[in-house]
Parts: C-alpha cells; structure tokens; sequence
C-alpha cells in the first residue's frame, strides 16, 4: 500500500465503500482506514430505496443487491396510510428491505475489484491539511503509527467522526425521541407482511426480517423513557409489542439488545479546505422512512466523480464547491422531512392522531399527492438548484431510457453511465460536438429524437440542456456548458 493515494476514505460503511469504489474506478489512487475488522452482523439499517437502486444500477451492482433482500411495494407511515411505490417511475418500483451489511458486501467486494485498498484495524489519530493536501495519522491495532498523504480525504466515519472533531467543525441539534429498544430476535409466529409497523396511544413498533430467520424489533414506549445505558429486557420489548401491533409474535432467542436515542443533527459545511464529509458525520435524522443509509450512499454518488476530476487535474472552479451546496441542502431536507414523518408517527395527542390519520388517508387516496409522497421516500424527488434562465430539466435526475451509442449499440442510459462520463443526449446526429472532450464525454443518441440536446453528469442528473435552436447559438451554448462542468480541454 503506497502512503501516498490520491484520496483517503475514512469509513468502511456503504458510504465510505461506495466512495472507495467510484474512485478506485475512475483510476485514482484510494486508501479507505477502518477500525473495525470485521463486519458486525448488527444493523439499524435495511431500507434501500429506488434512487439508491438506480445508483447501484449506474456501477453495474443492482442485481447483486436486489438478490440479498426482499421487494415491498408499499410503506405504512401511520394509521392506515399506505405509499404506494409499485407506479414510480424507475426500473425499481419498491423499497428492497435487506440488512446493511448486505449492502456493504456488495460494495467491499466490488471496491477491492476496482483497486481500492481497504486499510482494517486503523484508528485516525489526526488529521491536518494544507494547500497542496492531507496528512492522516493512524494507529493500528498492534500500537503502531504511521502517516498517510494525500490530495484529499473524506470522513464517512459515522455520527461520532473522527475527522468532523479533528477539522474543528460543529455538529448543531438535537435528541427528537429517545429510549428506542432493539432487538434481534427469532420469531415463532412470523409475520405474513416483509414490514410491520405500528403507532398508537402506548408508543411505536416496527418488525423486519434479516432473510436468515433472524428478524430486527424496533420498539418506543410512550409511557417510559429510560435513559440510553439502562439495560433492555425482552419482556419489556414484548410489552410495547403486544400493546402497539396486538402480539410479539413468539419473540425468542435474543442475539442482541440495545437501548439508543434518535438526534437531528446537520454540520454547517460538508467540506472544509481539502477534507470532506458524507453520511452520518454530516448529517443524522431520525429513521422515519429508511433514509439515513441512502442519503450517505448519495453524498458519495455525487462526490466520487468531483474528486476525480480534481485529481486528474481538469476540474472546473468551484466543482468541488458544488458537493457542499447540493448535497448540504438535501441533508437539510432529509432532516426536516423524516422528522416530520417522525413527530407525526408519534404525537401524543389521539385528537391529533385522528386528524393525521384521516388526512393522511385523504392525501393517500388523491394520485398527484400519493406520487409526490412516492417520490420523496424513494429518493427520486430529488434535485439540485438551476440558475435562473436555465432549462427546466437542470438540476433533475435523469430517467432510465433507451440509447444508442456511437457504434450502433442499443442500450439503456444507465448502463452507459457505468463508465462514470458525462453523457450528451442528442435526438439526431451530432457527432464531433464533444470530440474535445474526449474520455471525459460520451455521445449517445436516443431513440425519441424529438429533443434537443442535453448533458448528463456522471451522478446521473442534468447538467445543462436546450431544446431545438438555431445550430451557431445551439453549439456556443454547449460548449460553454461543457466547459463549465467537464472543464476546458485546452487548458
């Protein structure tokens, strides 16, 4: 391993992996430390949601995921109200409901292929960065020390993070519920639902299974906060149980409990000179709609290819800027919405519940509404600002179609992005508009020619775009707009 990579990835969670693996890719240099040293069997997270998919779908590991857990075309918020999921627009109309350890098997697996070294047993002692890189001290488990230089580095090391202390950055918020239990249990009446979820006037219960006979409880006593060190009892996990969805269920064969409390939680910067951060030591929301392990992989989606770009010295100005005002503002949204779906689930009041119950159910039954929920919890809803005059497709995630590429080839979008280029739908034959450009660039021709021209980022989202206009205008708008995000080819 060279003590000198490009990047270093602090963190061996799905964002980390996921990180290591894009730049390990791209062809840079990328050392990821981990303290731990092997994988905990232990999760709290289990949904992956339509957006992550198609993340997943753009490296080429889908599948792979999808084959580890099982496909729920719907979510129960409250009450009876229902997201239906099965009419999103995506190749993924569900939530996949698979432990998180899963994902990052898959994620490991497809890093260490891609060239990434996965550095275990490494604690970070210190981080400093100057103008020209980062300086990484670590010990290992045995007590030695070493150094690690790069151009930059990313902490994805989780809601304690080491790099966020060491850079100085605050981490402003608060405990929004506390005294939530864990358990990981067999079942001797399993449940006929993939999810079962329940509030009501004793508290909050939640049951999914690993898809190894093992299944996680998350239970929440309205009655009785304890603080976070009190041991938990499986009887007091049945209790609420029984209280909130009617019956344990046959709990048994406890693995594991835990006591913890949810915050809400957004540092004021992602980045901080050359270091980084994403997933939880950035941003922690409560678990309401599954998003925390998806916002994490997302950062990462949108960071990989910025930092590759630096590295390989054709960045535009202001490209790794980017990284903190969009994915900063989504972190802030995340935060409010599944706090919201939170406080909503809990309120104490039955009056209020009520009321939520029946407008929930009023707002499930009306399409445009139930879509827009659809599309928030799955992920697809989000999107980055334009600027004013912009097309409107700028900033939206790019939907999954049919393309051919300069060989003839038919294929889909997303298998092209796997090459982690820019992308230039054209709906007519434009080649040489992105010669220039060339490994940084594919053109690809859609089968509807009916539009004009429009610029995909490697994240999958639209960077620029025009309708039909004369060919002078069309042409030095595109340049400028490639320039502008894949930077100047004769610089």
């Amino acid at each position: 391993m060279s003590d000198a990579p490009d990047v270093v990835v602090v963190g061996g969670g799905p964002t980390g992996l996921l990180l290591a693996g894009d730049l390990a890719a791209a062809g840079l240099a990328c050392t990821l430390v981990e303290k731990r040293t092997a994988r905990s069997p232990l999760t709290r997270a289990f949904a992956v949601h339509a957006r992550t998919l198609e993340v997943f779908d753009a490296r080429g590991i889908a599948e792979q995921v999808i084959d580890t857990g099982q496909r729920v075309a719907a979510l129960s918020l409250f009450g009876n109200v229902e997201v239906d999921l099965s009419d999103l627009p995506t190749r993924f109309p569900f939530v996949l409901v698979t432990p998180q350890y899963h994902v990052e098997d898959v994620l490991e697996e497809r890093a260490r292929r891609a060239g990434a070294t996965l550095l275990t047993g490494a604690t970070v002692t210190a981080l400093a960065h100057d103008d020209d890189g980062v300086t990484v001290r670590l010990t290992g488990d045995d007590g030695g020390a070493r150094e690690l230089r790069a151009a930059y580095a990313v902490g994805a090391d989780g809601v304690r993070s080491t790099v966020r202390e060491t850079l100085g950055l605050p981490f402003p918020g608060e405990a929004v519920v506390r005294s939530v239990m864990l358990a990981d249990v067999r079942l001797a009446e399993p449940p006929d639902e993939v999810l079962v979820v329940n509030a009501n006037d004793d508290g909050f219960a939640f049951v999914a299974p690993y898809g190894d006979g093992w299944y996680r409880v998350i239970a929440w006593d309205r009655r009785e906060q304890r603080p976070d060190d009190d041991p938990v009892d499986l009887e007091e996990v049945r209790d609420v149980a029984v209280r909130v969805l009617g019956t344990d269920y046959g709990m048994r064969d406890v693995r594991w409990l835990s006591r913890f409390h949810s915050d809400e939680r957004l540092v004021p910067s992602y980045r901080e000179g050359r270091a980084f951060l994403a997933g939880d030591a950035a941003h922690v929301h409560s678990p309401a709609g599954g998003q925390g392990m998806n916002t994490g992989l997302q950062d990462a989606a949108n960071l990989g290819w910025k930092l590759a770009a630096a590295v390989r010295g054709w960045a535009p100005p202001g490209l790794l800027d980017t990284y903190d005002t969009e994915r900063r503002a989504v972190g802030a949204s995340v935060v409010q919405g599944s706090g919201t779906l939170l406080r909503m689930a809990l309120t104490g009041s039955a009056a209020l519940r009520a009321v939520r119950n029946i407008a929930g159910a009023v707002a499930a039954s009306i399409g445009p509404l139930q879509r827009k929920a659809g599309e928030f919890v799955s992920g697809l809803a989000i999107g980055y600002d334009r600027d004013r005059g912009d097309h409107p497709l700028v900033g939206k995630r790019v939907p999954d179609v049919t393309v051919v590429t300069g060989s003839g080839t038919k294929t889909r979008l997303y298998e092209e992005l796997r090459r982690g280029r820019f992308l230039l739908l054209t709906g007519q034959d434009h080649h040489g508009l992105v010669d220039p450009w060339d490994g940084r660039v594919d053109l690809v021709t859609t089968v509807d020619r009916s539009h004009g021209l429009t610029l995909v980022r490697p994240d999958g989202y639209v960077a620029w775009a025009t309708d039909t206009r004369p060919m002078i205008r069309r042409d030095a708008a595109l340049r400028a707009a490639l320039i502008a995000w894949a930077g100047d080819p004769t610089g």
